[in-house]
């Protein structure tokens, strides 16, 4: 029997399987651009729920059109106490992704959708989904420590009731305004492995609930949003400034792997990076952190020896830093991200949706072919 030989890809790398208008990435000169918008335009100037809305709908609000969308993610932020009951039964020792992706999946039952073509009703689904992962978050690690979830306060931002919803305290206007550029920064980044994920399973026209637990569950591994979490770890363990030129001179001559470094894309330094890092060094006028002059000597290093491979910090490298400083806990980082990039996964579903075919790649195959069938008790 033959087989057709076909060119395959291994994880689909440079293979276009869409087009898109909500993100666009050139990694060579380092730009990343939500809907035409450089990232740095926005993350000067905008905020998350301005730039929610922009991967939402498509443009820029007006000022009505920012304070509906505001009062919308304010009005859907709580839960209902069924979903709290859920979260309660979770084990304390899990990881809180496990718990966010298990009260998006109940989410799905709460609030069931009847017809994914509805445009209405899939606005009103996306602001709950944007609106309450943060409480979800928040309530799992309060109720995990022993104590009760905090309800959410109608008078702060999006980035400042979170904060507050983790600590009962409302936090420093800068520290908000440093959240706030954080969750920016990770709303969205084209087809990653979590928003391909995300369209595959909105190609089968499931539920948006569904489609967030999807990507959800893509982003937890270390290799995608989990990354940040390994930063702050080996940042620790290098423990001074003074071990960093001698251990990642052992580690480049093994070859083996630094965390925070090298992009799929990215051939120069992320661009998402230099404005974590700068937030970073605005946080460490009142927040300062040992693990900050760690990874400013670790770049250093590694940009003395490898710059001329294209490897470079990424996204993670800083992003775990600032939270960090912030005093979130390690294990919260990656549901931070699914908390900003659920606005993304949201733009890419509604954008799946407008001209939708169901993905199915194909494989070539390497097994055998007529093999006979020996009866059980005569296997050896």
């Amino acid at each position: 029997m033959t087989t057709t030989t076909t060119n395959v890809v291994p994880g689909l790398s440079g293979v276009p399987v869409a087009e898109s208008k909500i993100c666009f990435i050139d990694g060579e000169r380092g730009v990343l651009e939500y809907r035409g918008f450089p990232i740095e335009v926005l993350a000067e100037k905008s905020t998350y729920e301005e730039t929610s809305f922009l991967l939402l709908k498509g443009r820029l609000p007006t000022r009505p059109e920012l304070e509906a969308h505001v009062t919308d993610l304010t009005h859907h932020r709580r839960l209902k106490y069924r979903i709290v009951d859920l979260i309660k039964c979770l084990p304390d020792s899990g990881h809180p992704m496990g718990a966010l992706q298990a009260a998006v999946a109940a989410m799905g039952m709460f609030y069931p959708v009847h017809d994914v073509h509805d445009a209405k009703t899939n606005a009103l689904h996306a602001i709950r989904l944007v609106a309450k992962l943060p409480t979800i978050v928040a309530a799992y690690h309060r109720l995990r420590n022993g104590d009760e979830a905090i309800v959410p306060r109608d008078d702060l931002s999006h980035a400042a009731n979170f904060v507050y919803m983790l600590t009962e305290k409302e936090p420093e206007p800068h520290v908000a305004r440093v959240m706030d550029v954080a969750l920016l920064l990770h709303a969205e980044h084209s087809f990653n492995a979590s928003t391909f994920a995300s369209r595959v399973t909105g190609s089968t026209l499931a539920d948006p609930y569904s489609v967030i637990t999807s990507a959800i569950g893509a982003l937890r591994g270390p290799l995608h949003g989990g990354a940040n979490e390994e930063v702050v770890g080996f940042l620790r363990e290098l423990g001074s400034v003074d071990n960093v030129r001698p251990r990642l001179a052992a580690m480049i001559r093994t070859k083996q792997r630094i965390m925070g470094f090298g992009h799929r894309i990215y051939k120069v330094k992320d661009p998402r990076a230099n404005i974590l890092q700068a937030l970073a060094r605005r946080l460490c006028e009142t927040h300062r952190s040992r693990l900050y002059d760690i990874a400013v000597e670790t770049e250093t290093v590694v940009r003395e020896q490898l710059s001329a491979k294209g490897i470079y910090p990424n996204v993670d490298f800083y992003s775990g830093i600032v939270y960090e400083m912030m005093g979130i806990p390690t294990d919260l980082f990656t549901p931070l991200f699914a908390i900003a990039r659920v606005s993304g996964w949201l733009a890419h579903w509604f954008e799946q949706l407008e001209a939708n075919r169901i993905f199915r790649p194909d494989q070539e195959y390497k097994g055998s072919h007529n093999l006979s069938y020996t009866p059980i008790e005569r296997r050896a």
